[in-house]
């Protein structure tokens, strides 16, 4: 049973040009905890973060966050109503410094401590303040994307494959700063990693051809035999 709903979304079409991705979607995310949206490639995983998002406009359907229609919001007022976004790709300004990218983070946040929490969730970014976003590993580059996401204060944070590309060292500890997290705010989270996803997420809804085919509890779903056939490529 899900906690109170906190985004819902209703019946959602959309997709890409005259090509659809999602069908009559329909999930609801409590307020506060981890949701993991599981599927194989070309599931619909990262079309339907896009169009939380806005990213991607909706065709049909409804997105509706804390009682909000989200749907006729352009990406950076949704944004700034709570929603932070971590792409799978391009998830940093390459030649900006890791200052000025957390910077280009809190432009809207007047908290003046919220970058030393940054910097003590992630203390390799402390290190590396100076240095050109482009030339950090890929784990410290996701770790600056989530930073700097966080620093906009959201209450709900996507992240799409914020493991991909990084070492496991880096892995553990990227899953229990978004355990931690999703204690505070709601958490979505894309990622084939499924140990990681299911660590961090309480719920979880797996996708299969731009439809819900599972859903339940994370442990539930972990447990439930038809979930290997739609994980599988």
């Amino acid at each position: 049973m899900l906690k109170k709903q906190f985004l819902d979304i209703r019946h959602l079409d959309a997709g890409y040009g005259r090509s659809q991705v999602l069908f009559d979607l329909t999930l609801g995310i409590p307020w506060r905890g981890g949701v993991a949206v599981l599927g194989r490639n070309g599931a619909g995983k990262t079309t339907l973060m896009k169009a939380i998002v806005g990213e991607l406009p909706s065709w049909r359907g409804e997105v509706v966050l804390d009682g909000q229609d989200f749907n006729r919001l352009r990406p950076e007022q949704r944004v700034r109503a709570g929603i932070g976004y971590v792409p799978q790709e391009h998830s940093v300004f390459a030649r900006l410094s890791v200052r000025d990218n957390l910077a280009m983070g809190s432009l809207f946040n007047t908290n003046a401590s919220a970058i030393d929490r940054v910097l003590t969730m992630f203390p390799k970014l402390g290190h590396r303040l100076d240095q050109v976003a482009g030339t950090l590993s890929g784990g410290e580059r996701k770790m600056l994307a989530i930073g700097r996401a966080l620093l906009g204060d959201p209450k709900l944070l996507l992240l799409d494959e914020p493991t991909e590309g990084v070492w496991i060292g880096v892995i553990e500890e990227i899953t229990e700063r978004l355990t931690e997290l999703a204690k505070e705010i709601t958490v979505i989270i894309v990622e084939q990693h499924l140990d990681l996803a299911l660590r961090v997420a309480d719920h979880a809804y797996v996708l299969d051809r731009g439809r819900v085919a599972l859903q339940g509890a994370a442990g539930d779903v972990r447990g439930n035999p038809e979930l290997l056939r739609y994980l599988a490529p």
